[in-house]
């Protein structure tokens, strides 16, 4: 069965012993028991009208504060959490239902008050059996505060800017997603596309989830505006972007709609250019998606890997990170989990593969980050990943942070963040790494940090169109292979590759004569250098 969020198990009726904190009435019983199920089921506005009603009734009901401040808390009104959290703390301490300490403590940490989170975390763990503790995680967010804390102590060398109001809104702007060139960010989006956009009602009435893009203006050295991405993705229900290709020419969704029988309870979608417009999504199907939650999905610069996240079983918690290799044009192998190295008993998702192939950036709120998501850096060297490494502070907050993008010349990246300062909910920031080099295994900057763009289209010599299936090989100065690529359904390839350097291009299609060429790749210290090279094909 496809779960993303489980319905915890409810006690039954007739367990109503703590004082103050359980009913005796029938009526009200049954009326807490549902409102928590929609609580439970993300229907917080509708779980709020149930609890205020039980409060009118049970003013000094501290577990009736505790689910009333844990919607006002997935609303984001944390003000309003906080107040009720305040009010149930006035109580004797008798009659304080226990989780409220422990949300408390999720409040102070994301206002940075990391010594009074963790005064409000030990103080749960003191009121609840070791078992309980333990469900609750709460070991994890006193991890959490005490390595923001060392984190904040030692922040790196990078500048963080808000990309401003003509990218960001007053409403939830995640997940950016940068083409290998830098030239397009598509991002996800809750804001209104009209003053009529539809809502969603069953969840926390805020908009639906669209897709937009904004392109760089090269005279004015910045993305300058946002619009809906063109063509056919977005939809009235929710539609999240989670990667756009290195060549920009796919996008991978994640949908989740009920009424939509091919990605209810959550799936990978694909959606391909077609002239300048996106078309209509289609599923990524097995062995990609299955009865399990997937996520959300990358691919690297020569389409033969995929990494996406899933629930699915064999995993080493709730949502782990797996790869599968392409088979042909129209199947991939079996998916294999990355491991135990990279994937925890919490969360990993946020995934983006860098341009060179084998740096891969994830975020995940397990007890190594500083408080909810944190990205992280691994790196694949002779087949096996390395230990992930917290990016550091200020690319990761106490807030939630991530995911993260990044350009082929790894001159800037892009992340989404709810830090505070923002614009309203998430926002998407730029971060200057001229200091601290992503790609290189010490973050330290080299000379030939970064890569260039060798990209093009193989056409039919005589007749002009595009060729697909033709094998596109690129080679070093010594003969190594750098990139193996076969073009697709428009002839078109795309390599990714050091700077500041010659290669040999080969190209490859029977009964058509073979073509090598050398050529050079320059670098450039301040946007990505992209070569673009056609070549027509004869018999």
């Amino acid at each position: 069965m496809k779960l993303k969020y489980a319905l915890l198990l409810l006690l039954p009726f007739g367990v109503m012993a703590q004082k103050n904190n359980f009913f005796t009435n029938t009526a009200d019983v049954a009326k807490l028991q549902i409102a928590k199920q929609t609580m439970y089921a993300g229907q917080y506005i509708k779980a709020l009208a149930s609890f205020n009603e039980l409060s009118q009734s049970h003013p000094k009901a501290s577990h009736i504060m505790y689910y009333q401040a844990n919607c006002h808390y997935a609303l984001k009104q944390i003000d309003k959490a906080k107040e009720k959290l305040l009010k149930a703390k006035e109580l004797p301490a008798e009659d304080i239902y226990p989780l409220c300490y422990l949300l408390l403590g999720k409040i102070y940490q994301n206002e940075v008050a990391f010594d009074e989170a963790i005064t409000e975390f030990t103080t749960y763990k003191s009121k609840v059996t070791a078992e309980k503790a333990s469900v609750e995680d709460v070991d994890v967010y006193i991890s959490q505060c005490n390595n923001a804390k060392q984190l904040k102590a030692n922040p790196i060398n990078v500048e963080v800017t808000n990309l401003g109001n003509a990218i960001n809104s007053k409403y939830d702007d995640k997940t950016p997603c940068i083409t290998a060139d830098g030239k397009k960010l598509i991002f996800t989006s809750r804001r209104p596309a009209t003053t009529s956009s539809p809502t969603d009602m069953e969840g926390d009435g805020g908009y639906f989830e669209d897709v937009y893009m904004a392109i760089y203006d090269t005279t004015l050295k910045k993305f300058t505006g946002a619009d809906e991405i063109p063509g056919a993705i977005n939809t009235d229900a929710h539609d999240a972007a989670t990667s756009i290709s290195p060549d920009g020419k796919q996008v991978f969704i994640y949908k989740n709609d009920v009424k939509n029988k091919e990605s209810r309870g959550g799936d990978i979608f694909v959606s391909k250019i077609n002239t300048n417009k996106f078309k209509n999504p289609e599923p990524m199907g097995k062995p990609i998606n299955t009865s399990y939650w997937e996520g959300g999905a990358c691919i690297s610069a020569d389409g033969k890997k995929l990494f996406f996240t899933s629930e699915r079983k064999g995993g080493f918690g709730n949502s782990d990170i797996w790869m599968v290799e392409r088979v042909n044009k129209k199947e991939w192998g079996k998916p294999v989990n990355l491991g135990a190295v990279i994937n925890t008993a919490f969360d990993e998702g946020g995934l983006f593969l860098a341009p060179d192939g084998k740096t891969l950036f994830f975020c995940s709120n397990g007890p190594s980050s500083m408080g909810s998501y944190d990205i992280f850096r691994t790196v694949n060297e002779n087949g096996q990943w390395s230990a992930p490494v917290n990016l550091g502070y200020p690319i990761n907050t106490e807030q939630k942070d991530g995911p993260l993008t990044i350009s082929a010349n790894a001159r800037y990246a892009y992340i989404a963040s709810e830090r505070n300062g923002g614009l309203g909910g998430s926002d998407l920031y730029k971060i200057d790494l001229n200091d601290y080099a992503l790609l290189e295994k010490d973050f330290k900057t080299k000379a030939g940090d970064g890569l260039s763009i060798l990209k093009g289209v193989i056409r039919d010599g005589y007749e002009g169109y595009g060729i697909p299936d033709v094998e596109v090989e690129l080679s070093d100065a010594e003969g190594k292979q750098m990139g193996l690529a076969v073009t697709g359904e428009n002839g078109d390839y795309f390599f990714t590759a050091p700077g500041g350097a010659t290669y040999t291009i080969t190209i490859k299609k029977k009964g058509f004569k073979t073509i090598t060429e050398k050529l050079e790749l320059k670098k450039s210290e301040k946007e990505t250098f992209s070569l673009e090279k056609q070549y027509l094909l004869k018999k």
